[in-house]
């Protein structure tokens, strides 16, 4: 392919939904995405028009996909650390860098760091044999939250041990297969905030409002913003909260620090992710700047835009193949039939599809609505969103 000349490239490493809107962004500004896509059905290389394939582990790829970018950033964390340490040590520009991306990739060594720092992090500790779990729950008591230390999304990774029995069920078995693991304390849980912020490598920061995500069986199914019934001082305290760690960790990106809000209204941090994010996809259509153009603002150093929003109330419903209210039964309707009668229904309604195969519970779009009421454009998207995802409403509302 020719080369433009102008205005820089970015790289971004994965060729998945988010590649693929991070793509539609830099379009905006003018801006060519270079995608390193493992194959060319990848949401973002069925799109992109520069497109590397391989693969993020192999370093002679992510060469190729760097070669004359401007910066090298990532729509999954996956990427091993010491491949990155060689590409900084050639010249290559990383956002974020490699020892700020270890504390999204290893949630040990992020539980250390943010216990260092004095933020709200659940008591934990290193998983070696299944006599350290029992250990732990001694002092924290049953359940405990066993947790692979690296890898791990949408609920996998997780397990929850309610008893000894458990953990000698469990444990060994995944020692074997040489997961590293850690242990913490079940947080009492009210509800999932999460905040998203950009940095800047000049250190310019804008926040996003802090908003709540909705889980079912691990898997975001909604994001309404801002949060519901959030205090300002409180919504305040949780952004000023990702804007310290986002500053000691030295990130340059987008950062989305997802917290567990407990029954007195402390804020404890679960994990933390440095790429665009699905907490804040509703920014894309409910925000002065959605998220991708941020990200791309933020890692070319450009300066930030305005994180405010444009209605007061905004719901991201996602689109899970084959889930409405339990179904897991793949959909009768075909998926043009399902946006038709979707779109005709909710024009207001937002719709961003990534060009994925459909199997039960994948994320394969989304929908946002904004409105003035939080629970009227809840409840549009949440609808909209299940009839993409199976061709039923779920109120019994019929298009015939």
């Amino acid at each position: 392919m020719e080369e433009r000349t102008g205005l820089p490239v970015v790289a971004m490493v994965g060729g998945g939904q988010l590649a693929r809107m991070t793509h539609q962004a830099a379009i905006a500004l003018g801006q060519s995405l270079r995608v390193l896509a493992v194959s060319a059905d990848d949401p973002a290389a069925l799109v992109a028009p520069d497109v590397v394939l391989g693969d993020h582990r192999d370093l002679d790829a992510l060469r190729r996909a760097a070669a004359g970018a401007e910066a090298l950033t990532f729509d999954h964390e996956h990427v091993p650390g010491e491949l990155l340490e060689k590409l900084v040590a050639e010249g290559v520009t990383v956002h974020p860098g490699p020892e700020a991306l270890r504390h999204a990739q290893d949630k040990l060594v992020m539980r250390r760091r943010l216990a260092e720092l004095g933020e709200p992090v659940p008591p934990f500790a290193p998983v070696s044999s299944p006599a350290d779990v029992e250990a732990f729950a001694a002092e924290h008591g049953w359940p405990v939250v066993l947790k692979a230390v690296r890898g791990g999304y949408d609920g996998r990774g997780v397990w929850m041990l309610g008893s000894a029995d458990d953990t000698a069920r469990t444990v060994p078995e995944l020692l074997d297969a040489g997961t590293p693991l850690m242990v913490e304390q079940k947080v009492a849980l009210r509800r999932e905030l999460a905040v998203v912020l950009a940095r800047s490598p000049f250190g310019q920061a804008a926040v996003y409002p802090t908003v709540e995500t909705v889980q079912v069986d691990g898997i975001n199914t909604e994001v309404l913003a801002p949060a519901p019934g959030l205090s300002d001082d409180a919504a305040e305290a949780a952004e000023e909260l990702a804007l310290r760690i986002a500053a000691a960790l030295g990130v340059v990106g987008l950062l989305a620090v997802e917290l567990f809000e407990t029954p007195d209204g402390r804020v404890v941090v679960n994990e933390l992710a440095m790429r665009p994010h699905n907490s804040a996809h509703w920014s894309m259509d409910g925000a002065v700047t959605g998220q991708f153009e941020q990200h791309l603002r933020a890692v070319l150093d450009y300066p930030l835009g305005s994180t405010a929003t444009l209605r007061p109330a905004c719901a991201m419903a996602n689109v899970l193949g084959g889930w409405a209210a339990g179904e897991t039964t793949m959909p009768s309707t075909g998926p043009d039939e399902r946006l038709h009668h979707t779109l005709a229904r909710f024009p207001e309604a937002r719709v961003h599809l990534y060009g994925k195969g459909e199997r039960p519970g994948r994320k394969i779009g989304h929908v946002n609505v904004t409105g003035d009421d939080m629970d009227d454009v809840r409840r549009r998207a949440r609808l909209a969103a299940d009839h993409l995802a199976t061709g039923v409403w779920t109120d019994g509302w019929s298009a015939h």
